[in-house]
């Protein structure tokens, strides 16, 4: 695609913490992560590498110039894709999961030991995929104010099904270690900002405020105030002026991203 693109003007490289995570993984490295600095679906990959403190070169792609080395490990040309022993790995979720098989003696553990419990994970893993990511682009991407509110509800429902799912103590969603279903939803948790920045607010309760789901409210307000202070996320997020002209174009639903155009469609994550 080229520079008239309507998308093809975002910034041209992580700033703030991330940048400075960027600049410690320049050198070569066999393990190269072609990424977007923007992209809530590399911030996965990205936590995950932080998480585990694997060694990795970190390649900036903007995908609407999508290099020549990119297309050939990944015809498609998304990020993120990860280049590992000169072959090609892609898909968020898979990376992540592929990342703990392949790096068996980095630590923490983002999956759970218990069969059982990596299962569970699968399922609500599955659910953010399915439910949660495309019910904030129905939400974020929906026009005017006739049937927003139905948007907003069909969203917080959606958080809250995956919150009465949690570890009732916490703070993460298995307990005290944050793991694999924490990585997956983290990037959205930290830009549910857009709802108050573009479509006149997110919805969830103030503390107290909550009636009969107060108590899933309040589970919700310690995870994602977890989520926020954890350094592995933290050191892959931007300068938000940075993301407010991409979610601007989601917001008024003129965004070109594949997933953008899937959600106009009524699919969901493509």
């Amino acid at each position: 695609m080229g520079k008239d693109h309507p998308d093809a003007d975002l910034h041209p490289e992580a700033t703030g913490p991330a940048a400075r995570t960027v600049k410690a993984h320049e050198p070569e490295h066999s393990l190269k992560l072609y990424s977007g600095w923007f992209c809530p679906f590399v911030q996965r990959v990205w936590i995950a590498l932080e998480e585990k403190h694997i060694q990795y070169q970190y390649i900036e792609v903007n995908p609407y110039h999508k290099p020549k080395s990119l297309l050939d490990l990944n015809p498609r040309g998304l990020v993120p894709t990860l280049q590992y022993d000169n072959k090609p790995l892609y898909e968020s979720t898979v990376l992540v999961e592929f990342l703990e098989e392949a790096f068996p003696d980095h630590t923490p553990h983002l999956q759970p030991s218990d069969p059982y419990q990596r299962a569970r994970t699968r399922i609500w893993t599955d659910f953010v995929t399915s439910r949660i990511i495309p019910g904030y682009h129905r939400f974020l991407q929906h026009q005017g104010e006739d049937g927003l509110q139905e948007k907003r509800e069909e969203f917080l429902g959606y958080l809250k099904e995956f919150t009465r799912e949690m570890d009732n103590e916490g703070p993460y969603f298995n307990g005290s270690e944050f793991g694999l279903i924490d990585v997956i939803l983290a990037p959205w948790a930290v830009r549910l900002w857009v709802f108050d920045h573009f479509k006149g607010g997110l919805g969830i309760p103030e503390q107290g405020q909550g009636g009969d789901d107060e108590g899933t409210w309040e589970r919700w307000r310690s995870w994602s105030e977890a989520i926020h202070k954890r350094k592995s996320v933290i050191e892959t997020l931007s300068d938000r002026e940075h993301y407010l002209p991409i979610y601007q174009r989601y917001a008024e639903d003129r965004a070109q991203s594949e997933l953008a155009k899937a959600t106009r469609a009524g699919k969901g994550v493509p």
